[in-house]
C-alpha cells in the first residue's frame, strides 16, 4: 500500500476504514482495532475485514483539513515501539486474580 491514505472522517471515531492499495489499486476495507496517541501522535492498528486477515497494520494519522491521512510507519524504532504497544494493548494477558 501507499504510504499516503486519505479518507474524510470525523476524527472522535474511526469504526471502519477504506483503502486504496496503490499497487493493485483495489479497495481495501479495514475495520479499526485501537486508536491511540503515543509520543503526541495518533496512531491507528487495522485489520483487514478479509476473513482470512490475520494481521493488523499500524499507520499514523494526520489532518490535512478536513480530511485524515493515513501514512506507514517507515521508521524501524518506532514501528517496533508502536508494534509492542499495540501488542499489549490489543492481547495483553488478562488479570485473572480479580
Amino acid at each position: 500500500m501507499e504510504d499516503n491514505k486519505n479518507v474524510n472522517m470525523e476524527e472522535e471515531e474511526i469504526p471502519c476504514v477504506t483503502l486504496l492499495d496503490q499497487e493493485t489499486g483495489e479497495e481495501i476495507d479495514f475495520e479499526v482495532l485501537a486508536d491511540e496517541m503515543v509520543d503526541g501522535k495518533r496512531y491507528v492498528a487495522l485489520i483487514s475485514v478479509d476473513e482470512e486477515a490475520n494481521e493488523y497494520v499500524i499507520l499514523e494519522v494526520r489532518e490535512e483539513g478536513e480530511e485524515l491521512v493515513f501514512e506507514t510507519v517507515d521508521d524501524d524504532d518506532t514501528f517496533e515501539k508502536l508494534e509492542e504497544y499495540f501488542n499489549d494493548l490489543l492481547f495483553g494477558e488478562a488479570d485473572y486474580d480479580n
